[in-house]
């Protein structure tokens, strides 16, 4: 029965009165959207729209939530689909129209070729190093789409583009944004955040060795990883080494923004000293052919040319992260802006209603007795990632010596070819809030906390799942923290370990949840390919999922010297 208006509906976990079959109903939504989309070949939008419809039926029907308050969390997560998801993903389309508008994107293409033809020595660079990079300093798909739509312009066929950049976004993740899974993850259990830091440095440096070698078996097989295991070395061995020195001593703000630069100039010096025996590129069938090596170079300032509107968006992304550029374009309290405007025109906020407090979490999902869950959708047009993007995008227009009239014409074409992308984003985004608030996403996550022994591996699943879920690693460890501390203390198991667990197994969720993957179909411009994208990703997204839980299966055994 639903509750009267204005009163507060609080989650139901046991909907039907059986937990194998609540679970069951739990998991439809999910079902509906990953089976049409993969298993029917549907369109994105068609499978997005079904596992919404999906959703809604369940949290109103069988679960209770109240059908305004449903529909509330529907239209909030659509409005953040748009924006900030699809901010960036408009902001960075529309830098790299503009750069191959002005020829640029060929030149770049060509100094790239140059330090390496090989395709896996690019996608090291391109996809793991720099991506490493971007998603420190910015995160929210922005590594996605930029690293993906720069393989695409390299000449990688464009499914294997974006399958590329969603596996080099995983071992980052969790750093990622300056930091913020971990911030986050710290203030909902309670924990030291340092102490968190350093467990997910004991842990991901592991699978910073690991990705980049598997995204070479991936591309070209044993053989293939075996022809360039020194480059693989040199760029993974930086980036771990970095991401664990910096996790442990420092702390998390700048692990995967310095581990990106230090990876990225490694391997880019070490080209200049060795080059594979033989150089693998994809058949000319689907990537572009490697340029004679007699061709006259590009002179060194074309190259500065093509490149520096990219150098713009790696320094924007980088300081619109700093927390101090962000207070001020966010006019906070102290901040030079906030005396020339008030925070509400800055970054206009607005309680979703009939949703905002109306909703809570109830025991064991919370370590409270009851949590009512705040909806307050934050318009922070200055500070968000995607405005750096574009800031970026507008200083290029006139470095690439393009007509206003012309880049005007280029930003419309780029809103019209990303208008059904976007539109699928914001539906993924909808059934994504309408799970969370209805509380069906506790009841998979407590489906999981049922495993006793075994749950040190479930926690990472855990985490995976509410990746797979949010599409951020953020969102699921404000969902599921809480839930994971109190099941490690009524299972006797370290809380650090098990609560860092939910972050760094749920890094490998990136490459699986259908936000990344609709933005790396839209950078690549695979054409209805996210159900061929999530059948590729999907398996090494659970096996990877799956190794990071036997890690922190053994770090609650025979390892566990190395928790803090």
């Amino acid at each position: 029965m639903n509750p009267a208006p204005g009163s507060v509906w609080d989650q139901l976990y046991d909907p039907l009165g059986s937990v194998p079959l609540s679970t069951l109903l739990a998991a439809l939504p999910l079902v509906v959207l990953l089976g049409l989309l993969a298993g029917c070949g549907w369109p994105a939008w068609r499978a997005a729209l079904a596992g919404l419809v999906t959703a809604l039926v369940v949290a109103v029907i069988p679960v209770g939530m109240p059908v305004d308050a449903a529909l509330a969390a529907a239209g909030y997560g659509a409005a953040f689909g748009l924006f900030p998801i699809g901010w960036i993903v408009v902001a960075a389309m529309f830098l790299h129209s503009l750069s191959e508008e002005a020829g640029a994107l060929e030149v770049m293409k060509r100094s790239v070729t140059r330090l390496s033809a090989d395709h896996r020595i690019q996608a090291l660079l391109v996809a793991f190093s720099f991506g490493a990079f971007l998603e420190g300093a910015a995160g929210f798909g922005a590594p996605v789409a930029i690293s993906a739509a720069l393989l695409a312009g390299a000449g990688f066929p464009a499914l294997e583009a974006a399958c590329l950049a969603l596996l080099a976004n995983t071992a980052p993740v969790a750093f990622g944004a300056l930091g913020t899974p971990i911030i986050t993850l710290a203030k909902v259990t309670g924990l030291d955040e340092r102490a968190i830091s350093a467990m997910a440095g004991r842990q991901l440096p592991f699978f910073s060795l690991l990705v980049p070698a598997w995204m070479v078996v991936w591309m070209a097989g044993w053989r293939g990883l075996a022809g360039v295991w020194p480059a693989v070395l040199v760029c993974g061995a930086t980036f771990a080494t970095v991401q664990a020195l910096l996790a442990n001593l420092v702390g998390p703000a700048l692990v995967d923004v310095l581990g990106g630069l230090a990876s990225l100039t490694a391997l880019a010096g070490f080209m200049r000293c060795w080059q594979p025996r033989d150089c693998w590129r994809y058949p000319q069938a689907g990537g572009a052919p490697a340029p004679a090596a007699d061709a006259p170079p590009d002179p060194p300032r074309r190259v500065v040319w093509a490149w520096m509107p990219w150098v713009f968006v790696s320094v924007a992304v980088f300081l619109w992260g700093l927390p101090g550029v962000k207070g001020v374009l966010e006019a906070r309290d102290g901040a030079v802006t906030a005396t020339l405007a008030p925070p509400g025109v800055v970054v206009p906020e607005f309680t979703v209603p009939r949703l905002h407090l109306r909703v809570a979490k109830v025991a064991p999902a919370t370590r409270l007795e009851r949590e009512p869950e705040a909806a307050v959708y934050r318009l922070n047009w200055l500070s968000a990632a995607g405005s750096a993007i574009l800031l970026a995008a507008l200083a290029a227009i006139p470095w690439l010596g393009i007509a206003p009239r012309r880049a005007w014409r280029v930003w419309c074409d780029t809103l019209a070819r990303l208008g059904p992308a976007l539109g699928t984003i914001a539906a993924m985004l909808a059934l994504a809030f309408v799970t969370r608030y209805s509380g069906t996403d506790v009841i998979l996550g407590l489906a999981m906390t049922r495993t006793g022994a075994a749950y040190p591996l479930f926690a990472a699943l855990l985490g995976w799942l509410g990746v797979a879920l949010t599409g951020s690693d953020t969102s699921s460890n404000a969902m599921f923290g809480s839930l994971q501390r109190v099941t490690a203390e009524q299972l006797a198991l370290d809380p650090l370990l098990i609560c860092t667990a939910n972050s760094t197994g749920g890094v490998m969720g990136k490459m699986v949840d259908a936000q990344s993957i609709v933005v790396s179909a839209t950078a690549t411009g695979v054409e209805r390919g996210e159900g061929a994208i999530l059948r590729r990703v999907f398996p090494h997204s659970l096996a990877l999922a799956l190794l990071v839980g036997l890690l922190v299966w053994l770090q609650a055994g025979p390892l566990a010297w190395m928790v803090p």
